[in-house]
């Protein structure tokens, strides 16, 4: 048993997922639990601490060698002062001191902080990050979020609330993001824009949405026929339609690779990072086009030299949540 242990612990609107994590990043006893988040604050807190507990449970032996337990929690909250805040996906929290009654409850050191940023210092400190000053994370999904981690510290900024990357403008007459902003990098690129863009494309294709004479139909496309209607639209039936050929799909996965470009081009401007690691269920879609993109950095920064950026995939997948709340403990 290692002498160096802590507990990540990854909450969400529906379920709580914790794991042992070792100094090196390496998971071990992963459990899952339901999230109660409906209830009363200390009803939503029961939730996590029946998983921690089960996590403990499972290997008496690693309770004296656990030094710290990490949260991963929705936002907004404070990561300085371990309250959780007024988060939409949790109503059961509204101000909740989520650090101090983990501490209250373990008798241990606890951290809380959002899921990207955690997981960019797990990727810093023992994923794809590894070795490199200065890291940007991002991980692609139903929304896109992101995560700044100098000299292995995230980046705050003074309120605790930086690094809101997939909130950043590329269209200002684009769509309306959740976030109530237009043309955010969510909006455009995220797993639900790449469903509505094919969506558009296929509707156009069938006749619905016809404006010029000269565009090209899709009423063949494998994406509609995976999908069963062009209301059933997701983007994991782009994906796999891209792998069989589509040529509707590819060209709203490389339109999606564009806009990443445009996106990751300012990101480069402001931050110029020793490595950009992308991580969530869309990556795996676009890590085809990472080559392409890294090429095209500089027709959108001024840095002549940011395709010298690696721009690489990153090491944790579904567990990124859980190695990041370990990792806030180091």
């Amino acid at each position: 048993m290692p002498e160096d242990l802590t507990i990540g612990v990854d909450i969400g609107g529906t379920k709580v997922a914790a794991a042992l994590v070792g100094s090196t990043g390496e998971i071990a006893e992963k459990i899952r639990g339901p999230m109660n988040a409906a209830g009363t604050a200390a009803e939503g807190f029961a939730a996590v601490a029946d998983v921690i507990r089960a996590v403990l449970s499972a290997v008496p032996e690693a309770r004296a060698a656990v030094k710290g337990i990490g949260l991963c929690a929705p936002g907004p909250l404070d990561p300085k002062t371990g309250i959780v805040l007024n988060p939409p996906n949790l109503p059961c929290w509204r101000n909740f001191p989520l650090a101090a009654e983990t501490e209250r409850a373990f008798g241990v050191p606890a951290r809380v902080d959002n899921d990207a940023n955690a997981a960019g210092l797990a990727e810093a400190l023992w994923g794809s990050g590894a070795g490199y000053t200065n890291v940007f994370y991002a991980t692609l999904g139903t929304g896109i979020g992101t995560g700044i981690v100098f000299d292995r510290k995230i980046y705050h900024g003074r309120t605790g609330s930086a690094a809101e990357g997939g909130h950043v403008t590329i269209d200002y007459n684009g769509p309306k993001c959740g976030c109530g902003k237009p043309g955010c990098i969510e909006a455009l690129a995220s797993g639900p824009a790449i469903a509505r863009r094919a969506q558009d494309k296929l509707a156009v294709g069938a006749g619905v949405r016809v404006t010029d004479q000269n565009v090209t139909p899709y009423r063949d496309s494998l994406i509609l026929q995976l999908a069963g209607s062009l209301d059933g639209v997701r983007a994991e039936h782009v994906g796999q339609a891209f792998h069989e050929g589509d040529r509707a799909a590819r060209e709203v996965l490389e339109e999606t690779a564009h806009l990443l470009t445009v996106w990751l081009g300012n990101i480069v401007d402001l931050l110029e990072p020793d490595v950009m690691v992308v991580g969530g269920g869309i990556a795996g879609l676009m890590s085809g086009f990472f080559p392409g993109i890294s090429r095209n950095l500089p027709r959108w920064a001024i840095n002549q030299r940011a395709a010298e950026i690696p721009l690489v995939m990153a090491r944790y997948g579904a567990d990124a949540g859980i190695a990041g709340a370990g990792a806030l403990c180091r």
